[in-house]
């Protein structure tokens, strides 16, 4: 039970479907190759994908749907009568194509060229039309009525290989997936936010699907058609990936066996509608397996083996088999088999460590027992170890716990120690407070043994800072408002000592940004558990009593096998906000308005904009460090000449984005600028531009009002705030709580 004490004054590559994508990448490691870095770095999985000409198809009397996937990806559009012509040099532009005309000429279209997505409204009925489903590249179904903007900026994001959910998950200590186990997503929607806690993704047994008929009774096997609108349904309300399965009878599923091309109809679909992860099970013929694997487009496979015969034996020639076998069209491996003795869970290991030391260039392994012999498996398991959930109907396989249980487990064994995590405030923080209720739920929802406190910094000494880190039981903290590098190691004996003397491991948004808004304890992988480790003796000038008092063994020292690591998260939350309704390659080579009262106020904002690869950047109210400016054309508005040029840009659409980082005190001048930018060119754009204000407090002005009014599209710092605290808990415990769980904890329910 994680415990809240409110303290004060305490111690002072990725394939696409018909051609390969473009090898040109949002280079998120190119800022900065300080050895002050220490090899850490910072990844954020977006790049710039696939650059063919993107044609949507659209039915009777949906034309607007092109004009949002042009806005989307921050193009002008334009409409076509075929696909004669249409050509990679008009990448430029998004092309739309009526249904009626599109089944012309689609099968004969440039493929290497022209990358295809039939836009079906679910509204006009179901299904889409069979032959455009068959001869596109990638499908979206959508509702009319809502339409979630969010969920087509993800499916185009990720189908045009702009983002890369596997690559970020697989960077991750642990990985965790749910099974939705209902014949009908609906029953999940108004839980999903509270199931999927503590999970990275969320799989949908097709297989447990239950299509009703007209006459009471239900599809022995569910339609395209139903489970099409049952994926839309689920990526409507979850930002998580979802993957996809059809699990057969043999394997404790429903689907049928006697037609293995039925499976391939299936997870090939599910390829066109942009699932991440595709299941497909190793009994299925290698011919339907590889044809799965080279028309992935930008999923993933999982290749899946289950036996529940009670013989399969690890340590056997059997099993090594298997595992070869699973590897030729996989990126991650899963072998899963229950068993009757608690030994064969050490030999699951045994093979385990065996698989990684014999096969290191292998796909990742994720491998657990069934069955309540086997549950010990799923704390050692890494790799997308599935789990449930107390509202769930019935569980998905025997044996399977929630990721409170596994974390409970981890905890009894003396995997995961009790650690006290900060949030560390200042007199003039006015969010720090209230986050400590939210930190208490998110522990106790993932059965985390952890305490954490809010406790307060003086304003200008940061010394108090190196007292709450050097304790045996520090497990990291935020900080807020985020402090400076250099006033962090400023005088600091025990920062400066760390590593052989080299100081904190310092990541490259920390490095460039120059400030730390969180603080990681990292761990040696061959070392002990923290919990009982040595400490070493703390700083004879920096000796104060722990604010935790006896609630937790707070010894000072830290312990030798760890490193502190300072990290920045805010910029993540910025370009998470950011390409919430965008997708990346929108803000590629445009240019942006950025406004602070001082460099450190605009530092997280200014990295944001060089991840996203902005072309221009134009400032107001602060000087631009070199290290801050690298990588960016920064220009400061001096003049009306500045502001001239600003406006005057090839780009209708410039400046496409303006970050306000200004305090809410001077938000009529926010407003102002925004009138300049937006009032006068808003209605000749076919690109709706974007405003992000970070001020926090009561303000004089409503610049969102404005911007929206001004033909942009509004953020503010509620979102930011909410996408950097997922962040942060990623870094601090090192699992995943949901974007949609931090509004609906704060109160600020997404739907």
């Amino acid at each position: 039970m994680a415990t809240v004490h409110q303290l004060h004054q305490g111690p002072t590559p990725i394939r696409s479907l018909g051609a390969p994508a473009s090898d040109v990448t949002v280079d998120m490691d190119r800022h900065s190759q300080s050895p002050a870095m220490n090899g850490v770095k910072t990844n954020s999985g977006l790049q710039r994908g696939d650059t063919r000409t993107a044609v949507i198809i659209y039915g009777p009397g949906q034309e607007r749907i092109v004009a949002i996937f042009a806005d989307i990806l921050g193009k002008p559009h334009r409409m076509a009568d075929s696909f004669h012509g249409v050509t990679s040099a008009e990448q430029e532009l998004m092309l739309g194509i009526s249904a009626d005309r599109a089944k012309i000429d689609i099968s004969s279209r440039n493929r290497d060229a022209v990358v295809v997505i039939n836009a079906h409204c679910v509204n006009l009925g179901m299904p889409p039309d069979t032959y455009l489903s068959t001869e596109c590249d990638y499908e979206f179904l959508y509702t009319e009525t809502p339409f979630f903007r969010r969920d087509l900026a993800r499916f185009i994001s990720f189908t045009l290989g702009q983002i890369n959910h596997h690559e970020t998950l697989m960077s991750k200590p642990r990985t965790y997936f749910i099974s939705t186990t209902f014949p009908d997503v609906r029953a999940a929607l108004p839980n999903i936010d509270i199931l999927t806690v503590g999970a990275d993704a969320v799989e949908l047994r097709v297989d447990l699907l239950r299509e009703p008929l007209s006459d009471g009774t239900f599809a022995p096997i569910p339609s395209l058609s139903y489970v099409g609108e049952q994926v839309m349904l689920l990526r409507q309300r979850t930002e998580l990936p979802l993957i996809f399965t059809t699990r057969c009878t043999r394997e404790n599923g429903r689907f049928p066996m006697d037609n293995p091309d039925l499976y391939y109809e299936y997870l090939y679909r599910a390829i066109q509608w942009g699932v991440e992860y595709i299941d497909v099970e190793l009994w299925l013929p290698e011919t339907i397996r590889r044809m799965l694997y080279e028309k992935r487009g930008n999923s993933h496979i999982m290749s899946a083996f289950h036996d529940f015969s009670g013989t399969f034996r690890w340590p056997s020639v059997q099993a090594q088999s298997i595992f070869l076998e699973s590897r030729k069209f996989a990126h991650i491996v899963k072998m899963i088999a229950i068993i009757n003795d608690p030994n064969e869970n050490f030999e699951l290991e045994y093979f385990r460590s065996k698989i990684r030391s014999e096969y290191p260039d292998s796909p990742p392994l994720s491998a657990v027992n069934m069955g309540e012999t086997g549950q010990f498996s799923r704390t050692l398991n890494k790799v997308f170890t599935p789990i449930t959930h107390p509202l769930l109907p019935i569980i998905a396989a025997p044996g399977q716990m929630s990721a409170a249980e596994i974390n409970a487990a981890l905890s009894l064994l003396g995997q995961l120690p009790k650690k006290s995590i900060y949030g560390i405030s200042s007199p003039f923080s006015r969010i720090a407070t209230p986050y400590a209720p939210f930190y208490e739920k998110c522990f106790n929802e993932l059965g985390l043994p952890h305490q954490f406190a809010v406790v307060e910094r003086q304003s200008k000494d940061l010394s108090c800072v190196e007292a709450w880190c050097n304790q045996k039981s520090f497990g990291g903290a935020y900080l807020s408002p985020p402090a400076s590098f250099s006033s962090l190691m400023h005088n600091s004996s025990f920062f400066s000592r760390l590593n052989n003397g080299s100081g904190p491991i310092l990541t490259d948004a920390a490095h460039v940004i120059g400030m730390v808004d969180t603080i990681v304890v990292e761990h040696s992988p061959a070392s002990t558990p923290p919990s009982a480790s040595s400490s070493i003796p703390s700083s004879p000038n920096r000796r104060t009593d722990s604010p935790f008092g006896s609630l937790a063994n707070n010894g000072h020292g830290s312990p030798p096998s760890s490193s502190l690591v300072f990290d920045n998260a805010s910029w993540r939350g910025i370009v998470s906000t950011l390409t919430r309704d965008h997708a990346p390659s929108a803000y590629l080579g445009r240019v942006a308005v950025v406004l602070a009262s001082n460099s450190d106020d605009a530092a997280s904002a200014m990295y944001a904009l060089q991840v996203l690869c902005v072309g221009k950047v134009y400032t107001v109210g602060f000087k631009t460090p070199p290290t801050l400016a690298r990588g960016l054309d920064v220009e400061p508005f001096n003049s009306l000449e500045s502001l001239q040029r600003a406006r005057m840009v090839g780009d209708e659409a410039s400046p496409f984005v303006i970050i306000s980082a200004l305090g809410p005190e001077k938000s009529n001048i926010v407003g102002m600028l925004i009138r300049v930018f937006g009032g006068s060119r808003g209605t000749s754009s076919q690109v709706r531009k974007v405003f992000l204000d970070l001020a926090d407090g009561p303000r004089k002005g409503d610049p969102s009002a404005v911007a929206e009014q001004s033909g942009f599209a509004a953020y503010g710092v509620t979102d930011t705030t909410a996408f950097t605290t997922v962040e942060t808990l990623r870094l601090l415990v090192g699992q995943n709580v949901p974007y949609s769980f931090v509004r609906l904890a704060s109160g600020q329910g997404m739907f």
